[in-house]
């Protein structure tokens, strides 16, 4: 049989397989299904936790600057204000997830999810704003007292207001951080863990208050030092949240055991030799991958192509189907196959 029947024989073969392969694909795993939720689903549970979230810090508000006033508390004047920007961020929430999850469009070829990156930054600079300021005043406030000023007795309703706060502001938190896992959602999550640091201040307040309340004059101090101490979580909250969204604006790749995980999926498939130059980031609540995987060279371009879409949309099924994933195919010559056997 001369080289041209040999080719002809052998693109056939590969060509029947590949329409076999395909028809048993589709057979087994159909149209694949979206281990996420689509972005309408998400957008409206983002929004619907997000207005919880604003009607409870509306409550809070109110009731903690009336409580702080009328306890003459210092502590619960700082949780006051720290809930106002508790409301601020869920308002750029509401408006940066809002542009993050509008389609891919001429001029953003990979959608607008970085949008809820930006958000997440802006989340954590006032965070860190936030919990300097509130630094400031506890220490302030605690030379003062240490300097010989008698500082005034909180009131019994700055307890309660400091009590009621932490139950509602933890309560917030979970709800929030559980639909953030659900829709995958940076900025959510960053308002997640605004309001445990809320969740946080408030336990702090009720037990500086509640020690100035009961253990008298000398130990009224405790109020002004506890608002330190919460100053602390939230700046440490504040920039962690910072971190993590700039190095996703850097482009940072993904941590090393999702990579190896995709590497094994990819490798997972059938003439798949090789999987190299795996690049991955994250866009918003989407990833993106791209790598270079090899197959033997005799392999008919539809066949190639098949592995390929075979890959992609293994991993859309694992990551969501917003994912975007590229695959470049390299040939394997008959030389390195054989050396490799």
């Amino acid at each position: 049989m001369n080289e041209k029947e040999t080719e002809s024989k052998s693109s056939a073969i590969n060509e029947k397989e590949a329409e076999h392969m395909s028809s048993g694909m589709n057979k087994r795993e159909g149209t694949p299904k979206s281990s996420a939720m689509d972005e309408k689903e998400a957008e409206h549970k983002i929004v619907k936790v997000t207005l919880r979230g604003t009607l409870v810090n509306l409550l809070l508000i109110m009731l903690k600057f009336a409580a702080g006033i009328l306890g003459s508390s210092a502590a619960m004047l700082a949780d006051a204000v720290h809930s106002v920007s508790d409301l601020l961020t869920d308002i750029i929430v509401l408006i940066f997830v809002k542009m993050g999850l509008r389609p891919k469009d001429k001029n953003h070829d990979y959608g607008h999810g970085k949008f809820e990156t930006l958000c997440t930054v802006l989340i954590g600079l006032a965070l860190f704003f936030i919990g300097l300021m509130i630094c400031y005043n506890g220490a302030k406030m605690s030379l003062n007292a240490f300097q010989g000023e008698v500082l005034e007795r909180p009131g019994y309703i700055a307890l309660v207001a400091a009590i009621v706060s932490m139950v509602l502001k933890e309560w917030c938190y979970r709800f929030t951080i559980r639909t953030s896992r659900e829709t995958h959602s940076p900025a959510l999550a960053a308002n997640a863990w605004h309001h445990r640091s809320d969740a946080l201040s408030s336990l702090g307040t009720t037990i500086g208050i509640g020690g100035a309340i009961l253990l008298g004059e000398k130990w009224r101090v405790l109020d002004p030092i506890t608002a330190m101490i919460v100053s602390f979580f939230i700046l440490r909250v504040a920039y962690f949240l910072v971190k993590t969204a700039i190095g996703e604006l850097l482009e940072e790749s993904l941590p090393d055991d999702l990579e190896d995980e995709i590497i094994k999926m990819a490798s997972m498939e059938e003439n798949v030799t090789d999987v190299h130059h795996l690049m991955t980031r994250r866009i918003g609540r989407n990833i993106a991958i791209e790598m270079h995987i090899r197959v033997p060279g005799d392999l008919s371009v539809t066949l190639a192509h098949l592995h390929a879409t075979n890959i992609e949309n293994k991993l859309k099924e694992k990551y969501g189907q917003s994912t975007h994933v590229g695959i470049h195919i390299e040939p394997i010559e008959e030389k390195e196959t054989d050396v490799e056997n």
